[in-house]
This record gives structure tokens, sequence and C-alpha cells, in this order.
């Protein structure tokens, strides 16, 4: 019986097909004969307490030039998919918790949602990092600027960067007795509005910001560190990194033991750990990253590998 696999993401034309995580999973939902219906956010509904979806179908191919086709649909009760990916990219936006809550019923009607809409809304991407502290070097979150400065004083380099923001945006290195740390911090605590948070600078970041993908808990063998470029002090792709593949040193495996069991009772199935030097700084849990260049690299098929633990959990629903 073939998966029927939904998947909730960003407009498929907008992605780069050569470095999208999703386009990897849609790859390998091709090659095992599953049927994709694909759904924009905007697509979900809810209609008499059943949460349901415009669908389209999807064919995929890996050109970059001619990626995809989108074909016929029409309109389903989520809860009757055997799977749904819920791809859409961050800020997690009231937009983007209104879908949460649409696919948490789906998940009650009966669909494997990964990762658990619920689980994503509890573990904002940089304070679920915090619940592990062993991991990580001295972090404070605030939005008191004389707390937030204080703590500058005594780390003396600290990066400072918003709770809510992705892709190495809003991030900003601020030195003990530098000039611009009073300016600074009303920017990004918008007046001692907002929390922010402040971890000790990690000099290795020159070495790359290291990506390490889990599947239910375990760690695939090989990170991408994302290196920075020129001045700048952010690894991210999207800040302009360059990204090299390394294989999980000891420490690397220590850290996503100390986290794995906590995704795995929080059916957080796809998760990336963001880890500097010996460090833990961030856990990302909505869409991560990083699936091409690793295959690329090493030969893996992550995607592939996400799937069948997936099919595998759906097989031991239907026994």
């Amino acid at each position: 019986m073939p998966v029927t696999l939904g998947v909730v993401m960003d407009p498929i034309g907008s992605i780069k097909p050569y470095k999208d995580s999703t386009f990897a999973m849609l790859l390998a939902a091709r090659a095992r004969g599953w049927q994709v219906r694909y759904f924009e956010p905007a697509d979900l509904y809810l209609r008499d307490g059943v949460a349901r979806g415009r669908w389209r179908s999807l064919e995929v191919r890996d050109d970059p030039a001619d990626w995809f086709t989108l074909g016929d649909g029409g309109d389903a009760a989520l809860g009757d998919l055997d799977i749904i990916l819920m791809r859409q990219d961050p800020p997690i936006t009231n937009a983007y918790l209104y879908v949460t809550y649409l696919l948490e019923m789906a998940e009650a009607a009966g669909a494997l949602v990964a990762n658990r809409p619920a689980s994503v809304r509890d573990a904002n991407e940089k304070l679920f990092a915090a619940r592990f502290p062993q991991c990580m070097v001295p972090t404070l979150v605030s939005s008191d600027s004389e707390r937030l400065r204080a703590f500058i004083r005594e780390q003396g380099d600290v990066i400072v960067k918003p709770l809510d923001a992705m892709g190495g945006a809003g991030v900003f290195r601020l030195a003990a007795g530098g000039p611009n740390i009073g300016a600074t911090l009303e920017i990004l605590t918008a007046n001692g509005s907002l929390h922010v948070m402040a971890q000790r600078y990690i000099p290795e970041i020159v070495h790359g910001d290291k990506r390490i993908l889990m599947i239910d808990g375990e760690p695939v063998p090989f990170a991408l560190a994302r290196i920075p470029q020129g001045d700048e002090v952010r690894g991210n792709l999207a800040a302009g990194g360059r990204g090299e593949g390394r294989e999980l040193t000891a420490r690397d495996r220590w850290i996503a033991a100390q986290i794995g069991p906590t995704l795995k009772e929080k059916g957080l199935i796809f998760v990336g750990l963001d880890v500097i030097g010996d460090y833990l700084t961030e856990i990302n849990v909505t869409s991560p990253t990083c699936i091409r260049e690793l295959d690329a690299a090493y030969g893996l098929d992550i995607a592939g590998q996400l799937l069948d633990h997936l099919a595998g959990r759906l097989a031991g629903r239907r026994a």
C-alpha cells in the first residue's frame, strides 16, 4: 500500500533545489513511489472541527532548471494522510503558530506529523538549547540592558542575538568597552521590551559553525561546518558562509547524546544541532537544512534515512 505524504512548505518555485533539504525529502519520496500532496500554509483550514487542506499533486526531478510540476489536486482531511512533513521556514509568526494548531488536529486525527506540532511551538530554537547548559558557554537571556551590559563586561566578548530570527539575522558581536553597546541593545531589545540571548563569543567560529543533523535522536555521522568568510562573524550559509563536511568528533557525539533522548520524547524527529567548537549554540526544530551538502560530500541519503524511519513508524501503527 503506497504511502500518502503531505508536505507543508513555502512555495516550491522559490526554493534553491540544489541546496534545499525539503526538496531532498521530495526526491526520496519519489524514489519510494510515495504519493505526494503539496500544501502551502495558506491551503490549510479548519471546518467543523476537522483540519483540512487544498492539495495539489507534485512531481519533482533533480534538475536545477526544471525541478517540479504541480498537477491537479483536491481537498482532503489532513488526518487521512499517512505522513505530513511540516517544512515551513521560520520565523515563527502568528501565522506559523496557527498552522501548527491545524497540524496538531491532523495528528490527533491519525496523521504522523514530523516534527510534532506542539513541540515545534514549545521549542524556541535559541531557548530550547538553554535546557542543556552543560553543553553551552555562559549564556544570558534578558531584556534588561544593564543586566546585558554587566554580562558583556563579565565575559569580555559576547554574541547577542534575537530569539525569533533565522539565518544569522540580527546577530551582533559586542566587546566590553565597545562604543555601540547601548545603541545595539536598545535596537535588539526594542528599548527593553524584548528578550535577547547573549553568549560568550566562541573563537572557534573561524573553523565553522557545525550543523549536526539528528534523526529520531541519533546523529548523522557527519556535520556541515559553515565557515564565515572575510570579516564576517556568522557562519550561516544564508549570511555567505562556506560549507565544509566534517566527521563528528567525540565531543559532538557527546552533545548529541545529551540532547537525543529529549528529542525522542518530544517527537522532534528531524532536528539540526548547531555546534561551534565544543559548544552547543542552537537547536533547529522547524526546517533544518544541510541535507544536500552532506549527501554530496559523503554519498549519503539522509532524506531517505528519514523517510525510512517514518515509514517504519507508520508500519508499526498499521500492524
